[in-house]
């Protein structure tokens, strides 16, 4: 391995280090700030790391890793999000009973295995990223760890997660036994110099979808999904909706593009019908909740669905506007889920997870500020202009304009009105009057600053999106 290699590696390198760090330090004295601080240096310096290794991209690191910009954007991505939701962590697990310094070094390398998911040109690291990803999250769904609703959460999502690392290496297996080849450009040079379908290659990328389909809880995959994000704590459940299917739909859209495998036109009509079925299923079933989080679980679902309908246009238009698309819808997605599920970690106690709608009752009057930003992300959410839901839902409209998918288009306008109503619905809600406040005052300065830069960029790029659309214009150009 040679200097520039090291330099392209050097965030994924001091993510790794950070965690040994927190390790160390759990070992050494158990003390709850002192690994947080640990952690979010660690993330910092990871987030610096990548503007060096931005000037030395694209580096082939091994057959594995490719470091090219847009696996430094998408990690910039994971890391940042990674660094909101570990300043949600401390002001919510402060108070808590329990020993709670080791979810700094799980949320670490949660974000380790993202890292190396975005970069992957090869299944062994594929595979090996999804895991770290995954088994991190296992333990990090069952906190507090004395508690009995995040621990049956935590075993469904291992059950169910178990499940989809089988059929991901079923397909991986099948299309290696056919191309004889691992590595994405490899898979890709056999599918350009067939002339027929492979039916095995084909049967092996429809098992990986399906595992896939489970990290990104499309439907029909989607059944762990309410149940989970109802039984995590807030500030983890918008790290599962964010870094963790983030990180797993930019490693599919790689694949994609890199082997070619949209030449496969029965899949991509596979992936019609989950998309369809996702963004109606997804906003029908959310009409039904009472419960805030799971509301957001089924919106969620609906989504990640928009997100497919710009990837599957991936098979009549440019891939770069592909990339371009899913990219920046993946950063609105970003922001706007973690500022929702940042205001319901602010507002629960150690006592109560302010999930029931009735939590929010006459929230503009008890606490204005709170409800004035959750306002802001459910309006993203749904696509309101002046947000930047509103840029992100156009890019998905102009991608299935011009992939001529009429009836995904009919179903994005069907969905997007159901998601209106549910999101208009919880507004109401907080705007009803209350005689008596039930719920503990909002504490802690760093969710109150997180909530505050997450506002800002929602506006900023609603109302002025050019300087990011330059940005990933230029990922989408960078990604070989």
């Amino acid at each position: 391995m040679n200097i520039n290699q090291l330099i392209a590696l050097a965030p994924v390198i001091t993510l790794a280090g950070t965690a040994i760090a927190v390790m160390l330090g759990i070992a050494v004295r158990r003390n709850f700030m002192l690994s947080f601080g640990i952690a979010a240096a660690g993330i910092i310096m990871s987030l610096v790391a990548l503007g060096v290794a931005w000037r030395k991209s694209p580096v082939q690191v091994t057959l594995l890793i490719r470091m090219d910009a847009y696996a430094l954007f998408s990690m910039a991505l994971l890391l940042s999000a990674g660094l909101a939701v570990l300043g949600f962590c401390y002001d919510y697990f402060k108070e808590r009973e329990g020993e709670n310094e080791e979810l700094p070094l799980l949320l670490l390398t949660a974000l380790l295995g993202g890292a190396v998911l975005v970069g992957s040109s090869h299944f062994a690291s594929f595979f090996i990223g999804l895991e770290i990803l995954s088994i991190s999250l296992f333990v990090l769904v069952g906190y507090p760890l004395n508690q009995t609703r995040p621990l049956e959460a935590a075993i469904k999502y291992l059950v169910l997660s178990g499940v989809s690392s089988a059929f991901l290496l079923m397909g991986m297996a099948l299309i290696y036994a056919q191309c004889g080849e691992l590595y994405f450009s490899g898979i890709g040079r056999y599918i350009a110099s067939r002339q027929d379908m492979n039916v095995m290659v084909l049967s092996g990328t429809l098992l990986i979808v399906a595992g896939l389909g489970f990290k990104l809880s499309l439907i029909p995959f989607h059944l762990w999904t309410p149940d989970v994000y109802e039984g995590a704590s807030a500030p983890i459940t918008a790290f599962i909706a964010t870094v963790s299917k983030g990180a797993v739909f930019a490693l599919l859209l790689r694949y994609f593009v890199s082997t070619d495998s949209y030449a496969y036109t029965p899949l991509l009509n596979v992936f019609s019908v989950i998309a369809g079925l996702s963004i109606l299923g997804g906003n029908l079933l959310a009409l039904l909740q009472n419960n805030v989080k799971r509301l957001l679980a089924y919106s969620s679902i609906a989504h990640m669905g928009y997100l497919l309908v710009a990837f599957i246009a991936g098979g009549r238009i440019s891939s770069v506007l592909v990339v371009e698309s899913v990219t920046f819808y993946l950063l609105v997605y970003f922001i706007t889920t973690i500022g929702a599920f940042g205001v319901v970690s602010v507002l629960s106690t150690p006592q109560t997870e302010a999930d029931e709608m009735s939590f929010y009752r006459g929230l503009f009057w008890r606490r204005p500020w709170l409800a004035a930003v959750f306002t802001l992300m459910l309006l993203s959410l749904a696509g309101i202009p002046l947000t930047a839901g509103f840029i992100g839902k156009f890019y998905i409209f102009i991608s299935a304009a011009d992939g001529r998918l009429w009836g995904l288009l009919l179903a994005i306008i069907v969905g997007s009105g159901l998601g209106l109503y549910y999101y208009l619905r919880i507004i109401v809600v907080m705007s009803m009057s209350v005689e008596a406040s039930t719920i503990k005052p909002a504490q802690g300065w760093i969710s109150t600053a997180t909530l505050a830069v997450l506002t800002v960029l929602l506006v900023g790029f609603g109302i002025y999106p050019g300087l990011l659309v330059n940005v990933i214009q230029s990922v989408s150009y960078g990604m070989e």
